[in-house]
């Protein structure tokens, strides 16, 4: 079930790359400083629209991906399947650049423009190539136990000291004390020193 999980999540994350990140990098490709001019004429880019969106779909791209690539609670299939279909298609366009560019959907619209350029800067490889690493890692195939059962399998008499339904515990128990026996230093005997004669527990013959 985690694993399918994981699928899920990659076609959420697979969307995402193609639809707000290539729609954010066309923003940034439109900003003036593409073409070698600095934009808001090297002041604030607060009140630039065009950068401020791109910069904001990106960042939240970036945050998506950053979080199924580093979660352990997550698939890695999650962040591996759009992985490597970034750098298949960063392969696909180093093969034969006319079938990359002939896949890509909706070159008509904003997002397969933006996609494309994307495939063209080299983007795709860098996304990919990070996207891939939890696929590398042993401990992300691997469920983890849950806290409390790895515990008590730990330590078996965990369980005795914690506290129960009807309010008792370790803490309760220090908590309420109780009389103690009172011993008389006088009365009290060593257990090597004989006993006293007469006692049940003296040697026959003793006097």
């Amino acid at each position: 079930m985690r694993h399918v999980t994981g699928v899920v999540l990659a076609v959420v994350l697979a969307a995402a790359v193609f639809f707000a990140g290539s729609w954010g990098y066309l923003k940034l490709l439109a900003s003036p400083a593409r073409r070698g001019v600095l934009p808001a004429a090297g002041a604030s880019l607060i009140h630039d629209h065009a950068v401020v969106e791109g910069f904001g779909a990106l960042l939240a791209v970036g945050l998506l991906a950053g979080i199924l690539i580093a979660a352990p609670a997550i698939s890695p299939l999650a962040a591996g399947l759009p992985g490597l279909a970034l750098l298949g298609w960063t392969g696909l366009y180093l093969a034969s650049a006319r079938r990359a560019v002939h896949y890509i959907p909706l070159k008509s619209q904003s997002y397969g423009t933006g996609f494309e350029a994307l495939l063209f800067d080299g983007v795709l490889v860098l996304a990919g190539l990070a996207m891939v690493i939890p696929l590398f890692v042993p401990s992300r195939w691997r469920r983890r136990p849950a806290a409390p059962l790895a515990y008590q399998a730990a330590y078996p008499g965990l369980g005795a000291t914690q506290t129960v339904a009807g309010g008792g515990g370790m803490l309760d128990d220090w908590a309420q004390t109780t009389a103690q026996l009172q011993l008389d230093p006088g009365q009290m005997q060593a257990p090597w020193d004989p006993a006293p004669p007469g006692s049940p527990g003296a040697p026959p013959g003793y006097r």
